[in-house]
């Protein structure tokens, strides 16, 4: 008699095309396929939720936790397939890699055309996102039972064994997908095309799985069902794969009005030109939000950079600014030596360079033999700078609530600033709205200040007619020194246009009054954003 945890199932046992053995490795490969393509779909529903809605801690910690919670529920039901293992995995499988697959463009879908809807609707991307996390979550979930039960036809084995045996080739799945995403399909497909290929390769493992090993246990009606409903879901993504290109470009079109001329992802961002010619201002956005807005940029760039640059000011560092329009400004003052930019990517760069509408907007500025660009983390140059290096640091970074970005408005960043400021040295950060997030202005601000420097508020007014939708109401900014900064910018200068001393000293004013009370300074280990 055969040990008890691999004797056969007898007269229950599957009737399989070739060797128990090899059965049972093809099962355990099906695993690993099936958690791979499980956990593309997590992260494709992560980053593409933190792209589109943002705030990218809440959105991870949503789709994981109500995943996580489906996979349970639907653990549980599928308890009542388990007679039907073949046929229940095969209906997954295929439901899995469509409802996955087309999740991508499903969202990016209602962003592009329904975000601005209001009312009952106003919330529902998120709730479209919450949605295809539990479907999908039910669907994974249920995937482990019937595998179970599909291998224990194979050959009965002890279930310590059977578990340890079917979760070690789920884990290492898992291991590959969590790489291949960031690696593999979002730098060279993009998410879009990434989500249908995985679905797939999902949705081809299933079909291979049950009717090539298991097809036995399916009656011959039961077989041509399965396979149309293969056949449809692999015909529905290569169609969407087909169209993907056309559907992208509608999508922009419809965030960004008809005027896209340029639209560049890499490194997981996307960024877009629109205007530009014809008489149209030029707009700038990253990751779906607007970085410049053409009618309004020069308000908002001589707001950062003048009252800096009062005091000794030849050597600048601008953190962020890739677009070369901060830059533009400091090289306005005479006295400049040299201007360090430190960028994390090298997409606005070579758009700043090279387009022709960009590249005169900002005056040429990397054409300057005193410009430097450096294409690195931005946090992580800080550090490997030396003491006392520069008279001015603009901070001109994207959002805090968006993707890392926090970490470039803690306390330990602006500290590493303070070590780079020389004596005498200035720090201008670029801190958000001042109108519509309030809390999060003086959050930055309280930051400034527990990093040992001394702050004076400013904001001023933008979005005047014309200006691109989405472009804010207000601009605020924290100037910071060690010794008491003063607020002050010289009228005289021909080359300011939109900024006086009047109205900096009004607008500094205007500053304070929304001041919010008792907030926390933002750290490394305790956000604040």
């Amino acid at each position: 008699m055969r040990p008890a945890e691999t004797r056969p199932l007898g007269r229950d046992a599957a009737r399989l095309p070739v060797r128990p053995a090899t059965g049972r490795f093809l099962v355990l490969l099906g695993v690993f396929v099936c958690a791979a393509c499980g956990l593309v779909y997590e992260l494709e529903l992560v980053a593409l939720a933190s792209y589109l809605i943002g705030d990218s801690v809440t959105q991870a910690s949503v789709v994981l936790s109500v995943m996580v919670f489906a996979m349970g529920v639907g653990s549980l039901a599928a308890k009542r397939l388990r007679r039907l293992a073949a046929a229940g995995f095969g209906c997954v499988e295929a439901g899995l890699a469509l409802v996955g697959g087309c999740s991508a463009m499903v969202l990016y879908a209602a962003f592009a055309w329904t975000a601005d809807w209001g009312g009952l609707w106003a919330d529902g991307p998120r709730l479209l996102l919450v949605a295809f996390s539990l479907v999908i979550g039910l669907l994974i979930g249920a995937e482990v039972p019937l595998l179970m039960e599909l291998i224990q036809r194979i050959r009965r084995q002890d279930a310590g064994g059977a578990v340890a045996d079917l979760f070690a080739a789920d884990y290492v799945g898992a291991l590959v997908g969590g790489l291949a995403f960031p690696f593999l399909l979002l730098p060279f497909l993009g998410q879009l095309t990434g989500a249908l290929l995985t679905g797939t390769v999902n949705v081809t493992a299933g079909a291979a799985l049950v009717l090539g090993l298991f097809r036995r246990d399916l009656s011959r009606r039961g077989r041509w069902l399965l396979l149309v409903a293969d056949v449809t879901v692999l015909a529905v993504l290569a169609s969407a794969a087909v169209l993907v290109d056309d559907f992208e470009r509608a999508a922009r079109r419809a965030v960004y009005g008809a005027g896209v001329r340029v639209a560049v992802q890499t490194g997981g961002r996307e960024v877009v030109l629109t205007g530009g010619t014809g008489g149209r201002p030029l707009d700038l956005f990253l990751d779906g939000r607007l970085r410049v807005a053409g009618h309004d940029e020069r308000r908002y760039h001589e707001a950062l950079v003048h009252p800096a640059m009062h005091g000794r000011h030849a050597r600048v560092l601008v953190l962020g600014g890739g677009d070369g329009l901060a830059a533009r400004e400091v090289l306005r003052h005479r006295g400049v030596r040299r201007v360090d930019i430190v960028e994390p990517g090298t997409d606005v760069v070579r758009l700043a360079r090279h387009d022709p509408a960009l590249a005169r907007l900002n005056r040429h500025a990397y054409a300057d033999p005193r410009v430097h660009v450096t294409t690195a983390d931005v946090f992580s140059r800080l550090r490997a700078l030396p003491a006392a290096s520069y008279d001015v640091v603009v901070a001109d970074l994207p959002d805090p609530g968006v993707s890392s970005g926090a970490k470039l408005y803690s306390e330990e960043f602006y500290g590493l600033v303070r070590r780079a400021l020389a004596p005498g040295g200035r720090l201008v950060v670029s801190a958000g709205p001042v109108d519509s997030r309030p809390r999060v202005f003086w959050t930055v601000e309280a930051t400034v200040r527990a990093a040992g420097l001394r702050t004076a508020p400013y904001r001023v007014g933008g979005r005047t007619s014309g200006a691109a939708a989405g472009a804010p109401r207000d601009w605020g900014f924290v100037l910071a020194s060690v010794r008491p900064p003063v607020l002050r910018v010289d009228g005289s200068e021909p080359f300011l246009r939109t900024l006086t001393q009047s109205a900096l000293t009004a607008d500094a004013r205007a500053a304070d009054r929304t001041r919010v009370p008792g907030v926390a300074p933002s750290t490394l280990v305790q956000p604040q954003y």
